[in-house]
């Protein structure tokens, strides 16, 4: 798990409410809603949908897009891995699993440790 964190961003894109079980499921990115794929073409245009992941928990669907900002993180902190991903602003924000907030813009350039 550790090695697919550091070579896949897991970035939470976009959470629908669903009845369902607690289930995660790789799904082709043909599969994702219309919102997402208009998100990241916007937002990503030079970057690719590599995988999608749907996770069911109890009401919640949330859609995982992976995405290149990892490779800074797989670099940087490489005994670390994202647990949370968010677009502020311009920026895109992204949490490590020590607690650090790393902030980067849109293009995935890194550009501080946000505190």
């Amino acid at each position: 798990m550790q090695n697919f964190l550091k070579t896949s961003l897991t970035a939470t894109v976009l959470a629908f409410l669903f009845a369902s079980c607690d289930k995660e499921e790789i799904i082709p990115a043909s599969e994702l809603p219309t919102e997402i794929t208009t998100f990241i073409s916007t937002h990503f245009p030079d970057n690719t949908i590599v995988q999608a992941i749907i996770d069911k928990d109890g009401l919640t669907k949330t859609y995982d897009i992976l995405e290149k900002i990892l490779q800074y993180v797989a670099t940087n902190y490489p005994s670390n891995f994202i647990t949370d991903w968010e677009l502020e602003g311009k920026n895109q924000q992204v949490q490590l699993d020590n607690g650090l907030d790393l902030e980067f813009n849109m293009e995935g350039g890194f550009l501080r440790v946000d505190s």
